[in-house]
């Protein structure tokens, strides 16, 4: 696998040409945004309160295991290419990738104590592979499936084209033929819950939680996801599933490596306390050459320097031109900025609702599981119970709990031991911290530990892995309020606002503040969402504001990187 960094320039030369940015936290958007402001020139500092880089996108060691504690489903890799070759570089230069197949496997609740267990549904990779599937459970669904999958294609490439890169600073934007003539479409599928959606199409109830079970990575209940989202269907159905090897933290390192060969200075230990701000320009009724000047969109504020406490505990202060904050948005707003600087005080979230919290539970196995693929789906009967468990307006730990869990091991033998499996269970719950926080060997909260004992018990039951408890070497769990200590994340919640129509696209937090000027948003808790490939592209929004870019689509790659997302979207310009 060969690696390329693109163009490098020394850290800490600062020039007056070079805008002073401060990122504020190294996880997956920090590090994006650090290294596309770097190889635009600005001189960038990354303050991240953590030991590691990562942030959610994390890894955790012990015993010879190695686990992701974060993100682990590979989608949307056209996203994952623009991006790198918007460093100069490619994915195939800094990752290498194996496609999953089967792409995952599909577990049921069995009937009843005692009852037989369903035959698991596995999903292959490739559209062929899994048209085949749907007919054979459901036949004569084929044509409904091409027409599905046609669809989710669409929808994706309208996305990619005209609302993920969107900066929403032009409603031009959205003029373009191809979305005009889409519109009685989009508000159907904007106006449509996904669960009906799908349901309309297929009535196998295991085929309805596939296409709809794809929500829960949005932060979002199927039936308040819009039927947009059925897009996601294109990315695991079609595209197919991919891993990266030596995992998703891997991932992190190349992002962290590149920051900083085009660069960036990545600080550990450091803890923001204070994004400083003064009275902007306008509101002082000019700049200091006596010109007036109003900053853009009359922000009553300008962003002026970023205080921190360094490991050993001292005060400090970075000077800025330029402040972005990849941190949980709502800590950002509400401790960060004076309350007078915020464009979300605390009354606004209440307003908001959150994607689900969660119980992960890594575990190190004795012996083989080849009951399990890389990927797989444990889903309970009662499907909207569970959800209204986790979203409803009494929310409560659900029982029994529909659950995912990754073997990576299956794919990358580099991450447990010889004999050994790794596994990687999650199991969503309600967004809050007072389910408590997780521990080495059972010593979490006893919450916490229910979840973790139920979900271990699942998988051998309805998998048919005798004895997996006993097998297990390595255990340790995590829960919501891990999720607040760790990345003050709002509310417990492991992704961020929910994915409903009223926080999606234009409708979302955008990547600039309102009130303060050169103070700028990046991460899954704002725009365009949540997960890698949103975060990525993100980092790139901030680049457009900064730029004064109304585009809606992808920047252009540097020179001799024609992009492959590029290519594609001019093909869906040309077929407008």
């Amino acid at each position: 696998m060969k690696r390329s960094s693109g163009s490098r320039s020394a850290p800490g030369a600062t020039t007056p040409t070079r805008p002073r940015t401060v990122v504020i936290g190294a996880g997956i958007a920090g590090l994006a945004t650090a290294a596309l402001l770097a190889r635009e020139g600005h001189d960038v500092t990354v303050l991240e309160r953590g030991a590691r880089v990562g942030g959610r996108a994390g890894t955790l060691s012990r015993n010879g295991f190695r686990f992701d504690t974060g993100p682990s489903w590979y989608l949307m890799p056209r996203v994952f290419d623009h991006f790198f070759e918007m460093l100069g570089t490619s994915t195939e230069e800094q990752l290498d990738l194996r496609l999953l197949d089967p792409g995952y496997r599909v577990f049921s609740e069995p009937e009843g104590r005692g009852a037989d267990r369903p035959e698991p549904v596995t999903v292959p990779a490739g559209r062929s592979s899994t048209r085949a599937l749907f007919e054979l459970l459901e036949p004569g669904s084929g044509a409904a499936f091409d027409a599905y999958l046609d669809s989710a294609t669409e929808t994706t490439e309208m996305a990619e084209r005209y609302f993920l890169y969107n900066p929403f600073t032009s409603w031009r934007s959205l003029a373009a033929p191809a979305v005009l003539r889409a519109l009685p479409r989009l508000a159907q599928l904007l106006l449509t819950p996904l669960r009906s959606f799908a349901a309309k199409r297929f009535q196998h109830p295991v085929l309805r939680q596939v296409l709809g079970y794809p929500a829960v990575f949005l932060g979002t209940n199927p039936k308040d996801a819009p039927a947009m989202y059925h897009l996601m269907s294109a990315l695991d159905l079609d595209e197919g599933v991919r891993y990266p090897m030596g995992g998703f933290h891997h991932l992190v390192e190349r992002l962290a490596a590149l920051a900083r060969e085009a660069g960036a200075e990545i600080v550990l230990g450091a803890d923001v306390t204070e994004i400083e701000t003064g009275r902007s320009e306008a509101e002082r009724g000019g700049s200091p050459n006596g010109e007036r000047r109003r900053t853009q969109g009359g922000r009553p504020f300008t962003a002026r320097a970023v205080r921190w406490r360094d490991r050993d505990g001292v005060e400090q202060r970075s000077s800025a031109d330029v402040v972005v904050s990849t941190a949980d948005l709502h800590h950002t707003e509400t401790r960060l900025l004076p309350e007078a600087a915020r464009s979300y005080p605390e009354r606004s979230w209440e307003r908001q609702v959150s994607g689900p919290g969660a119980v992960l539970v890594l575990l190190g196995v004795r012996g083989e599981l080849p009951e399990l693929p890389h990927h797989s789906l444990f889903f309970t009967r009662d499907w909207d119970r569970n959800f209204d468990d986790i979203f409803g307006a009494t929310p409560r730990i659900p029982d029994p709990a529909s659950s995912y869990v990754c073997k990576p091991s299956t794919t990358d033998p580099g991450v447990a031991p010889e004999g050994h499996e790794n596994l990687f269970v999650l199991v969503p719950i309600p967004a809050d911290p007072a389910a408590g926080r997780g521990g080495a060997d059972g010593s979490g909260d006893p919450a916490v530990e229910r979840v973790a004992d139920a979900a271990i018990d699942q998988i051998s039951e309805w998998a048919g892995i005798p004895a997996l408890r006993e097998r297990i070497v390595v255990r340790h769990t995590i829960g919501p309020q891990d999720f607040v200590d760790d990345y003050h994340s709002w509310s417990g919640g492991m992704l961020g606002p929910a994915h409903v129509l009223r926080q999606s696209a234009m409708f979302r937090a955008q990547n600039r503040s309102k009130r303060v000027d050169n103070l700028f948003y990046a991460g899954a808790t704002t725009a365009p969402g949540v997960g890698i490939p949103m975060c990525l592209i993100s980092a790139e929004l901030v680049v457009k504001h900064l730029r004064g870019d109304r585009s809606a689509g992808p920047l252009p790659a540097p020179a001799g990187r024609r992009s492959k997302h590029l290519d594609e979207s001019a093909s869906l310009e040309a077929r407008a």
